[in-house]
């Protein structure tokens, strides 16, 4: 698969098409710009197909009958075209015939342009919402300047490959969400990315049906490359003719914007076999909702392969989140558990495992990008933790592949590639393979957003190489380690232990008593200490004050004590207590050490008792595994780069002198 592009000449068109956004400034707000600009780019490369493929029917039917009058072979042409063409438009109308006539019927014949087209066609401009833009730009006198400038541009296959135009619609959403503050990364992944991760995957050459599924596919980046890859791979037509009879895309978009460009795409391909719906992956798809759900439920739709750029921090719960819809699926897709309302990375992740095969029908695959958090987010028994351990012990977890940062077009963050497999092979079973590929990067000859490095094929073939050498050979080295699952498991363990004091003896404090003093409060005490216990109250009753003094022993009825006290209702002015200086803690201890002796070793106090939690808590941390102490410069050599600067300066400042 070629992924050679004319990054000049992508570049010159992206920019000539952003001076026309730049110039709806004032009219329009920074975050309107690609309400007018994305749909006439698609409108006007969905007009270059038609336009050719009209010439080439006409030739067709020409050829057969030539004594044809223009008049009678446009209207053959038109007829074949609503009848048989992947999408057609009823009119006559052209970009450039409207534009040229008579400009005060301008928004008119335009719109009687954009009516005319086939049912497929305008699912696409409804979900631009364009019918509502036209009347802003009438209103603004920005329709007419658009026209003119869209009318005659080569936006058609022939000219922009789908993976040229992929590119021009990308960069142009990168610097649109750049303009308005959005976040870039919820429409588009780089392509080398997308590509390292296919690759990974190794889907194979078919010679059965074979399904690929995005649960959150942006313009339809990872659905279009992957099906791309086998095409590129297929050596012979029988090949490519497997790959266009037996591949079906499947995938799922929130963003209206997102899902019409991916839709315009699909159509031009004459994509048959793709089935993109526009709702939200991650809650059941009801009728009377108010949003779309996931239309491949799992009781219908099993994936062969599944890919994801999921956006990062989304947030799903709160009144403008869909909690409410979510948690309908908590005893079944997400059984093992539901992260934090303000990250549901972790939900992508269980729509996708939800929708693997059985491994009696065929193997699943997977790969995702996700940010820091699912590796380690969440404490022992929370749903972050829970999902992993799920992960783990149903041992789907394969690989992870540590990307470098600055490789995302709105962030510089590091990112992660989570690949899964619900059949592993016997030599990957309880095993996990962690390959550090931080370094693997070139920078960019120009930055475009956050991105300022990018993987290059040398770079994505060594990642690919360590993968399938790591497990071939098994070893570990600096750059690849392989784990058991276990060892990413730990207890989390409560313990209460005896605090020393200045002479290295189990202490006994006096200090104020700061809850409220009550009965309860006073029995949970009993409970924690299990020990004898010294109040000493200062009450008040009647304007006189007194202290009393209350000795709780292990086996006293606290309630009794405390009624005793009292029971004349006075007023607590004070309370100061004695007890011996119990200090309560976590401890988080690695799977498979002995616990007592874990706690005698390292908190070397008298252990008053411990309790482990009631399930294991699972974390992964690549950066630990991978760390490599770098000891400091050494001062001498610091002080001399510190003289050598100083001398630089000050030849500097006889220079300004002069």
């Amino acid at each position: 698969m070629t992924l050679a592009l004319n990054k000049q000449k992508l570049d010159n068109l992206a920019d000539e098409i952003w001076k026309s956004a730049q110039r709806l400034r004032g009219k329009f707000k920074a975050y309107e710009y690609q309400n007018v600009i994305l749909p006439i780019i698609v409108i006007r490369r969905l007009e270059c197909v038609l336009i050719k493929w009209r010439e080439d029917r006409a030739a067709e039917v020409l050829a057969k009958r030539p004594k044809l009058t223009p008049k009678e072979l446009a209207k053959l042409v038109k007829g074949l075209e609503t009848s048989g063409a992947p999408f057609s438009n009823k009119t006559d109308w052209t970009l450039r015939r409207v534009y040229e006539e008579d400009h005060t019927l301008l928004e008119e014949n335009f719109r009687a342009y954009i009516n005319g087209f086939s049912k497929n066609v305008d699912d696409v401009i409804e979900h631009f919402n364009y019918r509502a833009t036209i009347g802003q730009m009438v209103k603004n006198n920005r329709l007419a300047p658009i026209l003119n400038q869209y009318k005659e541009l080569e936006l058609g296959p022939d000219n922009l490959s789908p993976l040229e135009m992929g590119y021009i619609y990308e960069e142009l959403l990168r610097r649109f969400s750049e303009q308005s503050g959005e976040e870039a990364g919820d429409h588009f992944t780089p392509r080398e990315v997308i590509r390292l991760m296919v690759e990974l995957l190794d889907i194979p050459l078919p010679d059965r049906h074979l399904s690929i599924y995005d649960p959150a596919c942006g313009t339809g980046g990872m659905l279009s490359v992957a099906k791309e890859h086998l095409l590129d791979r297929a050596a012979t037509q029988k090949e490519k003719d497997n790959v266009e009879k037996y591949v079906t895309v499947h995938g799922h978009e929130l963003s209206p914007t997102n899902y019409a460009v991916c839709q315009a795409d699909l159509l031009i391909k004459n994509d048959k076999q793709a089935k993109v719906h526009y709702g939200n992956s991650l809650i059941p798809h009801e009728p009377h909702s108010r949003e779309p759900g996931d239309h491949f439920s799992e009781s219908k739709f099993r994936f062969d392969f599944m890919l994801s750029n999921p956006p990062f921090g989304v947030t799903w719960g709160g009144k403008d989140g869909y909690e409410a819809e979510a948690r309908k699926l908590r005893t079944t897709r997400y059984r093992a558990g539901m992260p934090r309302v303000n990250d549901g990375a972790l939900l992508f992740l269980q729509t996708m495992l939800a929708k693997m095969k059985e491994p009696a029908k065929g193997e699943s695959r997977m790969a995702i990008i996700f940010n820091g958090s699912p590796l380690s987010n969440g404490d022992c028994g929370s749903g972050e933790s829970e999902i992993r351990r799920w992960i783990l012990e149903n041992d789907w977890l394969d690989a992870i592949v540590m990307l470098p940062d600055q490789l995302f077009y709105n962030t510089g963050i590091f990112t992660y590639i989570w690949l899964l497999r619900n059949n592993k092979p016997a030599s990957h079973k309880g095993r996990v393979m962690l390959i550090d590929a931080r370094k693997q990067f070139e920078k960019e000859p120009k930055s475009f957003g956050s991105k300022r490095n990018r993987i290059t094929d040398t770079h994505r073939t060594w990642i690919e190489e360590r993968y399938r050498d790591g497990w071939k050979k098994g070893f570990s080295d600096d750059q690849v380690k392989i784990f058991r699952r276990e060892d990413f498991a730990y207890h989390k363990v409560s313990v209460v232990f005896w605090q020393f004091d200045e002479n290295d003896q189990p202490a006994i404090i006096t200090e104020p008593y700061e809850k409220t003093f009550t009965a309860a409060t006073l029995k949970k005490e009993q409970e924690f200490y299990a020990s004898d216990l010294t109040f000493s109250v200062r009450l008040k009753n009647d304007g006189i004050e007194k202290t009393e003094i209350l000795k709780i022993t292990a086996k006293d009825d606290v309630i009794k004590k405390f009624k005793a006290l009292m029971e004349d209702r006075p007023e607590v002015v004070e309370v100061a207590w004695t007890h011996r200086h119990y200090v309560k803690d976590d401890e988080y201890i690695p799977h498979g050490e002995n616990i007592e002796e874990f706690l005698k070793r390292e908190i070397a106090k008298p252990i008053i008792r411990w309790q482990d939690s009631p399930q294991l808590g699972y974390e992964i941390l690549p950066n630990k595994y991978f760390y490599r102490y770098e000891p400091p410069t050494p001062a001498k050599e610091l002080l001399a780069e510190f003289w050598k600067l100083e001398k630089e300066a000050e030849k500097l400042l006889e220079g300004l002198a002069r």
